[in-house]
């Protein structure tokens, strides 16, 4: 499956290909038995019913995307998480959400490190969507949140939302990106990634950026945030998390 054919998260319309098939076995109305007092208006509505009830049933057999793991972090984390460099403080979750401070360090040092094992991309492709939230404008150079994809223990790409040379951005990609609220998707496949995004969670996942994965293997996906200011408190929330398996 190509993933520059991967739509946002929601039950599939009628395919082409539905629709082709469902013109091909839709019922004919058949001439008139004698008697038959309809006249043309009865038995064209009685078409158009017909017609209908086929289509339908095209709706009720197409495919749908299937959510494997969701935390709407209510109270608690959810089942399967774990902290890499975890400091205890400075991180809560809160009214519905995930808040972390946004402390110095890279890639490589970052703490507070949310992660948990990543789907098996043989499996299929899969979406990992979260919507992330400055609730102070990124001042650092390369301040950033976002999704990161771990191989083998390492850092292999990331998904966020970053402070470069001035201006706001999606990375990879850089795509412009001022809204406060932000919300990401990262599609993966056994030798590829799809970077998504969308302002304020609304409208039509917008493509930033595709690339090349290592095979599957040990595989993570983090949530996480550094490269933060060393003189102010600055603190990101991340809302709404969720692994989906993409259909057919």
């Amino acid at each position: 499956m190509k993933t520059n054919v991967l739509l946002a998260l929601r039950p599939r319309l009628l395919t082409r290909t539905t629709l082709a098939a469902s013109r091909d076995q839709r019922p004919v109305a058949a001439p008139p038995a004698p008697g038959d007092r309809r006249g043309w208006r009865g038995r064209f509505l009685a078409w158009v019913g017909a017609l209908g009830l086929a289509a339908g049933a095209g709706v009720l057999h197409a495919a749908e995307d299937e959510a494997v793991f969701a935390d709407s972090f209510e109270g608690q984390l959810g089942p399967g998480w774990s902290w890499l460099r975890e400091a205890g403080a400075d991180w809560c979750v809160r009214d519905g959400g995930l808040e972390i401070h946004v402390r110095p360090g890279d890639a490589r040092t970052v703490q507070n490190a949310l992660v948990r094992a990543a789907p098996d991309r043989r499996a299929g492709a899969f979406a990992i969507e979260v919507t992330v939230r400055n609730w102070t404008r990124p001042i650092q150079q390369f301040e950033q949140a976002g999704i990161t994809w771990y191989h083998d223990g390492q850092p292999a790409m990331k998904l966020v939302k970053e402070l470069v040379d001035g201006q706001l951005m999606i990375i990879p990609g850089r795509k412009g990106m001022t809204n406060e609220t932000v919300q990401l998707r990262l599609v993966v496949t056994a030798h590829s990634y799809t970077a998504q995004f969308r302002p304020d969670a609304a409208g039509e996942f917008q493509t930033a950026a595709t690339g090349k994965l290592p095979p599957p293997g040990n595989d993570q996906v983090s949530l996480q945030c550094y490269h933060g200011p060393t003189h102010a408190e600055h603190w990101i929330r991340f809302d709404d998390f969720r692994i989906v398996k993409l259909s057919e």
